[in-house]
């Protein structure tokens, strides 16, 4: 079951949904607006309604693969599982190899690997990336925000230290993936919602 579960993690976790998405509607996301393949990327080109598909199908290819885990396995075995499962998930989105391993960011899919792992620690992370946006308008800021403070989530909420050294290969998956939105950010360049590139 291992091998089938931690599979089905990597292949579901590699669907690249706003590519697709895009491709429906005619438009190729990797040549537009900042050529990443995510919800924020398909709200800027092709509109609000498929943003929010995009997202929510995102978030699916964490939550599914994680609660899977959490149903089938006792509980001894679980959280390991459901780390794997969650890891596998976010790089089959950030490296997907139907895009020659040039996937998404990993927030969405993150977002629903945690909600999954630990309810109300996805909660807090989706209340801060809501919080720094409404404050900012910038997308990358703050995901990079509410991540950076979920490994001090599970620790405040007395989760075991092998979920908070998972966390924090969540966290380094993220900053990965963003280094280009960090320089940006660092000289002021950083778009918002809502400009047109």
């Amino acid at each position: 079951m291992n091998f089938l579960l931690f599979t089905f993690a990597l292949f579901f976790g590699s669907i690249p949904w706003g590519y697709l998405i895009g491709k429906w509607k005619g438009i190729d996301l990797r040549k537009s607006g900042s050529g990443n393949i995510g919800a924020t990327n398909v709200l800027r080109i092709i509109g609000k309604k498929e943003a929010l598909i995009t997202l929510l199908l995102d978030m699916s290819k964490g939550f599914i693969p994680v609660i899977l885990a959490r149903l089938y396995y006792p509980h001894e075995q679980n959280l390991v599982s459901m780390e794997i499962a969650g890891i596998l998930a976010i790089l089959g989105h950030c490296f997907t190899p139907f895009l020659k391993f040039k996937g998404g960011k990993g927030v969405a899919t993150s977002i629903g690997v945690i909600l999954a792992y630990t309810p109300l620690a996805g909660i807090t992370t989706v209340m801060l990336w809501i919080a720094m946006f409404l404050i900012f308008r910038i997308s990358s800021l703050s995901a990079l925000t509410a991540f950076s403070l979920l490994p001090l989530n599970l620790f405040l909420l007395n989760y075991p230290e092998k979920s908070i050294i998972f966390s924090f290969c969540i966290v380094v998956i993220i900053y990965i993936k963003h280094f280009s939105n960090i320089k940006r950010l660092l000289k002021g360049i950083e778009p918002k919602i809502g400009d047109k590139k």
